[in-house]
């Protein structure tokens, strides 16, 4: 019975770390966007483009196609957002964080831009990876 009892209690401690962790992944995620959300809100798409994957390896799937690497994705944002007009002011809804493995998360949700040029809204998802202890956008399907 002592046996039985030391094996729940060593589940329910391994289970609530876990829990932990997945929290504290999300809410890292959710910082992430933040900032994002505030840079884009700023006027400011290179700050904006932090939250993602530094790398050629970056994919950015759009109305357009799909877009390959860090420095085409932020060229496509400038062509597309050329004006603080442009980007406005950014929020987001976010619907789901869900892990896919350790150390790597899809997040779905809406997005809202108010603009002067005529407000926008659609839908995304992303998935982030834990990279060199950040968490970045690896992929992005926007429309």
């Amino acid at each position: 019975m002592k046996k039985l009892i030391t094996v729940l209690c060593l589940l329910c401690i391994f289970n609530s770390y876990s829990q932990t962790d997945e929290e504290a992944d999300k809410k890292a995620i959710q910082k992430v966007l933040k900032k994002q959300r505030i840079a884009w809100s700023d006027n400011n798409l290179e700050e904006f483009m932090e939250g993602y994957w530094k790398s050629d390896s970056l994919k950015f799937y759009g109305s357009n196609g799909v877009t390959h690497g860090w420095e085409n994705t932020l060229d496509r944002y400038k062509r597309a957002y050329p004006t603080e007009k442009h980007t406005g002011k950014l929020s987001f809804r976010i619907n789901a964080i869900t892990k896919i493995t350790d150390g790597a998360y899809y997040v779905l949700g809406e997005y809202h831009l108010k603009r002067d040029v005529g407000n926008a809204d659609g839908i995304f998802m992303i998935i982030f990876k834990k990279i060199n202890g950040e968490w970045k956008i690896i992929a992005d399907t926007s429309s």
